[in-house]
């Protein structure tokens, strides 16, 4: 007959997990966040801004890549469509 109890190990698992998930998501909300203040940066008047925040973005999805909240092609593909959003007002300002 299987033991009905619950081992302390697959709570204090299911504790630390449930953890991970929380702070995970939180930074999956904040680079969603950062994404948008970008587009919004980028089709304002505001170059260096954009700039600036596209910067910052860049190393937030590197930083989540590299602990595993996202995917690195996901990283990669985040920085190519924000540079392209960018990439126009940067031309801009160098007219």
């Amino acid at each position: 007959m299987p033991k009905t109890e619950i081992r302390k190990s697959a709570v204090k698992t299911h504790r630390k997990s449930e953890e991970a998930r929380v702070k995970n998501k939180a930074k999956r909300n904040s680079l969603a966040t950062g994404e948008k203040k970008v587009r919004a940066a980028a089709a304002g008047d505001d170059k260096t801004a954009a700039q600036e925040l596209f910067r910052k973005q860049c190393s937030a999805l590197d930083k989540a890549a590299k602990v595993g909240i996202i995917p690195k092609n996901r990283a990669n593909r985040k920085k190519a469509q924000l540079a392209r959003v960018v990439a126009p007002k940067a031309a801009a300002k160098a007219e």
